[in-house]
């Protein structure tokens, strides 16, 4: 880790610096210069802000709700986050990752299996054939995962 102390402490200054610090002062700019660039100029506008905490508080009640929503809409219901997400994942060496589904249709479901193979092989009791059928279905899947392919679809999409 002391060797990387230099690329922790860049790391750690453009987090800083691009998470608070620039995005507070670009905030305040855009305020001031929508305010006194175009607000200022126009007698409509200065008579509906007539001054630069109306505009302020007024920008607030309806910027901040507005902003909430725009990052709800970009983690929740767009495959934005989903993409940037998966980037970061690829590009990161320490992470693995199961595309969307996959625990669900294959990784679980073969946990489940294999707990029972273990219970029935305890007990000295056969497979069925319907148990046989689900390992042979999850074989199947595994080797679509491990050839690269897709199981399933990413909850986006749905």
């Amino acid at each position: 880790m002391k060797k990387n102390l230099g690329f922790r402490a860049w790391f750690y200054f453009r987090q800083g610096w691009s998470t608070y610090f620039a995005f507070i002062l670009a905030a305040l700019n855009t305020m001031v210069v929508t305010y006194y660039l175009a607000i200022e100029k126009a007698p409509t506008l200065k008579y509906i802000f007539p001054s630069f905490i109306t505009y302020i508080a007024v920008w607030m009640m309806i910027g901040i709700p507005l902003l909430i929503g725009i990052g709800y809409i970009h983690f929740k219901k767009s495959a934005a986050y989903a993409s940037e997400a998966d980037i970061g994942t690829e590009s990161n060496p320490y992470v693995y990752k199961l595309q969307p589904g996959h625990a669900t249709l294959v990784v679980f479901p073969m946990y489940l299996l294999l707990t029972t193979l273990l219970v029935k092989l305890s007990k000295n009791e056969k497979l069925t054939e319907e148990e046989i059928s689900q390992i042979e279905e999850i074989q199947k899947n595994l080797k679509i995962l491990i050839a690269g392919g897709y199981i399933g679809k990413p909850s986006f999409q749905k």
